[in-house]
């Protein structure tokens, strides 16, 4: 989520030896919305989008489909949750508290479901053995040069070589098993601190084109950027983010970043995501400037809080009993 939003899946094409072959669930952590600026201002202007993953969680794509009036009336809904002393106003400690329960409702979703397709016996761990077998075991009847096949982001070989290796770091008492929470850990390391590490490590693997095990210029920006074959100017934002690297993320001017550099990067210390989101809602909000929000604030601003889209279809969707 939020991270996530902070969630993304690789979908690549293999040619018709592989392509009938199901791709192991695979979120990419760098896609998280804490580490990456671009996905929250695109091309210099602000996504509103990433506002609506951050405020709704999995909901922004149900709201997305809504009638603008229909999506008013559950944003209405939704204050009155956040709304915890019933004092008529949103304050930053509610909204802020709104964001983390979304964020927190996705992780819970997703955990649930993979411990439950993983573990039919309702054990209080999944051992490695089964965990293989039900993602990767379509691998053991497959030719081993298929094994390699893929393009310079994925190959199911690699898959297993990189979940083998963030599940060794989830399994903390060493038994390669892993308990509920170690499964969390192992499923969603960017959200746990004993993780960090392997987080930093999947994303310089993951941007390092060149295998040199740290980040150039260059790379960090072809992760964002995808230059026309024009040769034309690139975007402002883009010149941004080339002074945004050499004046800060290279800290030791070297022309690269580091283990370190990167994670100063994606963990930035002392940055609170849920609180900068809710602090940035406020303020977009705010109109009286009074530092908190009253419903009708943010029903005057529902597109920046979950969209809409006028839809011929909108009555025909399934609607959650809360609404």
């Amino acid at each position: 989520m939020f991270l996530l939003l902070l969630v993304s899946t690789i979908c690549l094409l293999f040619n018709c030896a592989v392509s009938a072959i199901p791709k192991p669930e695979e979120k990419r952590v760098l896609d998280h919305e804490v580490i990456n600026r671009v996905q929250h201002f695109q091309n210099d202007e602000h996504n509103k989008q990433y506002d609506h993953e951050a405020f709704l969680g999995e909901d922004a794509k149900t709201f997305d489909q809504l009638e603008p009036e229909e999506s008013r009336r559950r944003l209405g809904i939704i204050v009155d949750k956040i709304d915890t002393d019933k004092d008529s106003f949103v304050n930053l400690a509610e909204l802020k508290a709104w964001i983390q329960y979304t964020q927190r409702r996705y992780i819970d979703d997703d955990v649930n479901r993979q411990w439950k397709q993983h573990n039919v016996n309702g054990s209080d761990q999944i051992h490695w053995d089964t965990y293989r077998k039900n993602v990767y075991g379509f691998l053991d009847e497959m030719d081993p040069k298929d094994l390699e096949q893929g393009d310079e982001h994925f190959s199911y070989k690699s898959m297993l070589t990189r979940d083998r290796r963030r599940w060794s770091v989830a399994d903390r008492d060493g038994d390669d098993s892993l308990t509920r929470e170690e499964f969390t850990d192992f499923l969603h390391p960017e959200e746990s601190p004993y993780m960090r590490d392997i987080v930093v490590q999947e994303t310089i693997e993951d941007i390092d084109k060149d295998h040199d095990g740290k980040v150039s210029v260059e790379e960090y920006i072809g992760d964002m950027y995808r230059g026309s074959e024009d040769n034309e100017d690139e975007p402002e934002w883009v010149k941004h983010e080339r002074e945004t690297f050499n004046n800060f993320r290279d800290k030791d001017k070297d022309g690269f970043m580091n283990n370190q550099e990167v994670k100063d990067w994606i963990i930035p210390a002392d940055f609170d995501h849920a609180e900068a989101e809710a602090r940035h809602l406020i303020y977009e909000a705010d109109s009286d400037a009074d530092e908190k929000l009253t419903k009708e604030e943010i029903i005057e601003k529902y597109d920046l809080f979950v969209g809409s889209q006028a839809t011929d279809f909108g009555e025909a969707l399934t609607r959650h009993d809360e609404f």
